[in-house]
């Protein structure tokens, strides 16, 4: 289990069962925002698919959707799962669909 402030090896597969799962996104003091995992793609733009030498993983994204309001800005914020434990990750919002704000996480 990760803990904040470490390094995570995170990889595709890492992600990919979770779809669907919430993730609580910490902001200041003890507030939190509940995020749901709604991709895990593999097929980042200028990736091969094969991986990185240097890293031993491949290139992937992973997208949240959370609430429409407040619209966080990108930076590198602390992430709660079940599964995955405590974490950090930086995320970019990407943008509204019909269900919520997206926000884009993107590894490699």
């Amino acid at each position: 289990m990760a803990t904040l402030g470490t390094v995570e090896p995170f990889t595709l597969a890492s992600f990919a069962p979770l779809l669907g799962d919430r993730f609580q996104l910490v902001l200041e003091g003890s507030d939190m925002i509940d995020l749901i995992l709604v991709e895990a793609d593999g097929d980042r733009p200028g990736s091969d698919g094969q991986a990185d030498a240097g890293a031993g993983r491949s290139s992937f994204s992973v997208v949240f959707r959370g609430p429409l309001e407040p619209v966080l800005p990108q930076r590198i914020y602390g992430f709660r799962n079940e599964t995955l434990g405590s974490f950090e990750l930086f995320i970019v919002p990407i943008g509204p669909d019909d269900d919520g704000m997206r926000y884009e996480a993107v590894f490699g």
